[in-house]
């Protein structure tokens, strides 16, 4: 009966380890979730405090507005950072919307699409140029291992947009009040 309940436990505790190993290596083998949101955050600020000019080149249109963007990360470079201050560019979907007098989200002027963000002073954006050959525009601007993640139409996480679009009602309640 002893050697029973030690194999019993000997057996439970190697089938803890493997499924924590496996759980472990699934998760190093994840973007992590932190590092999306400090990067989402840090492009988020980056094109929201753009100038007039550079919202221009951005798509977005800015007199007597405020752009309130939605950004999520899907690839960096270096491949493999683990922090904010290793990356050097984010690559990313992003959705701007344009507040304006008596506009609600549903209605707003938006742009969206890729977007490669080079984390520096100054920050550095580029979107692939609009029109005739724009697939293959975003395929230069983005590496291709990205590939796949740039040519999505939608954000695989709604989280980033419901924030934005909160930020929005927000922004448009302050210049109503």
């Amino acid at each position: 009966m002893i050697k029973s309940r030690r194999g019993l436990i000997a057996a439970i505790i190697t089938l803890a380890g493997v499924t924590l190993a496996g759980v472990m290596f699934f998760a190093a083998r994840q973007p992590s979730s932190q590092l999306d949101r400090e990067l989402s955050a840090q492009v988020t600020k980056i094109l929201e405090e753009s100038s007039p000019d550079e919202h221009h080149a951005h798509g977005h249109g800015t007199i007597d507005t405020r752009v309130i963007c939605a950004v999520e990360p899907f690839g960096v470079e270096p491949p493999g950072a683990k922090s904010l201050v290793e990356v050097t560019w984010v690559y990313a979907r992003h959705l701007c919307a344009v507040t304006g007098e008596g506009t609600d989200w549903a209605q707003s002027v938006r742009a969206s699409g890729p977007i490669a963000v080079k984390i520096s002073i100054p920050p550095q954006v580029r979107v692939p140029a609009p029109g005739p050959g724009y697939r293959d525009h975003v395929l230069r601007l983005i590496p291709e291992r990205y590939h796949a993640q740039a040519l999505k139409e939608e954000f695989a996480d709604e989280s980033f947009i419901d924030l934005a679009r909160e930020r929005f009602a927000q922004q448009v309640t302050r210049r109503q009040g």
